[in-house]
């Protein structure tokens, strides 16, 4: 555990935390939204990260090359756009922790794990049910209920639901595990996240994956939450997939192109998928032929060409990811939350309750908070922090979710988190 003996909630201690920061000159390069005549205090970048100010110049070169060089901007932009998924492909495959081989930009989240089910959830009569977790995002309760579905089974008999079992609504290791024992030789595919969205839960992927090849099951991670968060290691981990948005920490903008993993040892396996010419042997792609032939590793998977307007931001945010590396962003991540974990249990105990884990590698950067008073002391207390220009997140029925980003946060803005939640308290005291 983190020693806190040196925390201390006072505005020159947290000043002087923020000036000795190896990584500090990283918020200026992020444009924070303003709020009263400074800047707000944006504790949500685990919703949607923050522009890069890179970012407009970025998209302002492509436009640029568009008009210049119109059709032969394909190979003579600045960045070409034909092999432009390698302008992105290591810095991500850095960030998860895969090899390069193993990442693609492409499509949306939800997109990319439906193609990747088409090849990794092959149900058969006997084995057909898919494991996730009871609160899973709607999105990945949706994808799994309607691939059951589309196979020709009943979600009602073959989605099954890991109930949470400890304290904060999460899940302990043996919850998973006990599942896995009693359903395993059923299930087809274990999909859970890299990091819960509700609870901020960080979970262990490598153990998770190791109880699923045991029981012959598929392992596969939404990953959303996770990547550019903690510390992934998705090939180490042997996870078979993974899918990811860019759009939370990893600052590409609304929307933006997300990605995808799949594990090495099955870059040259002749799985069935959905293909399209994108996902074509770059070698022999513009000989029409009328044969498949699949690029190895999760460029198979590629459907079209590469949305060059929508690469261009994740581009530029990378570049800010290999700057700062992504331990160093992580060391400091730990920090920061334990800060806040440590500011609302001295300052806040009576008020708010924390559901996330106390464990620094059983989170990320992220903590859900409850008001001990109930839902509407909840929604008030959101709503003053708004209003003071301190921007959390809301998640029904009742949880705040408060993510302090290595990136762009600071101690400050987890001191200044805890002191508007004070002055509320004095308010409806």
């Amino acid at each position: 555990m983190m020693h806190h003996d040196d925390f201390c909630a006072d505005p020159a201690w947290a000043r002087a935390q923020d000036a000795a920061d190896p990584l500090r000159a990283l918020r200026g390069e992020f444009l924070i939204p303003p709020h009263a005549g400074g800047e707000q205090t944006y504790l949500v970048g685990n919703s949607l990260g923050l522009e890069p100010r890179g970012v407009r110049q970025v998209l302002i070169d492509e436009l640029d090359d568009w008009a210049r060089l119109g059709v032969e901007g394909h190979l003579h932009a600045r960045h070409p756009w034909l092999p432009y998924q390698r302008e992105v492909r290591d810095g991500l495959a850095e960030i998860v922790g895969a090899e390069p081989v193993e990442v693609v930009a492409m499509n949306s989240l939800t997109t990319n794990l439906h193609l990747l089910l088409v090849s990794f959830y092959r149900p058969t009569p006997a084995r057909h049910a898919i494991l996730i977790e009871r609160h899973a995002f709607p999105s990945d309760r949706d994808l799994a209920a309607s691939q059951i579905r589309f196979h020709g089974f009943d979600p009602a008999q073959a989605l099954l639901e890991v109930d949470p079992d400890e304290a904060g609504g999460t899940l302990s290791m043996a919850a998973i595990e006990h599942a896995l024992a009693e359903h395993g030789q059923r299930i087809a595919l274990v999909l859970l996240p890299g990091v819960q969205y509700l609870t901020g839960q960080a979970f262990d992927l490598a153990a998770i994956t190791e109880l699923a090849h045991a029981q012959g099951c598929v392992a596969g991670f939404d990953c959303a939450h996770a990547a550019g968060n903690i510390d992934l290691r998705l090939h180490a981990a042997g996870c078979d997939f993974a899918a990811w948005c860019s759009y939370k920490y990893l600052n590409a903008g609304p929307g933006a192109i997300a990605g995808a993993f799949v594990h090495a040892r099955h870059a040259r396996a002749r799985l069935p998928r959905f293909e399209g010419w994108w996902g074509r042997n770059q070698a022999t792609r513009f000989q029409m032929r009328p044969e498949f032939d699949a690029a190895p590793g999760a460029e198979g998977w590629q459907l079209s060409n590469p949305p060059i307007l929508a690469l261009a931001p994740l581009r530029a945010s990378l570049e800010l990811f290999q700057r700062a590396g992504m331990q160093r962003l992580r060391e400091k991540s730990k920090r920061l939350t334990a800060y806040l974990a440590w500011l609302i249990e001295t300052q806040l105990a009576d008020t708010l309750e924390i559901m996330t884990p106390a464990a620094p590698d059983r989170r990320g950067a992220q903590l859900s908070i409850r008001v001990r008073a109930g839902r509407d002391a909840g929604q008030s207390l959101f709503d003053y922090m708004t209003a003071h220009g301190v921007l959390g997140d809301w998640r029904e029925p009742d949880v705040m979710r408060i993510a302090p980003t290595p990136m762009y946060n600071t101690f400050a803005d987890c001191l200044r988190y805890v002191e508007t939640a004070k002055a509320w308290r004095r308010q409806h005291a």
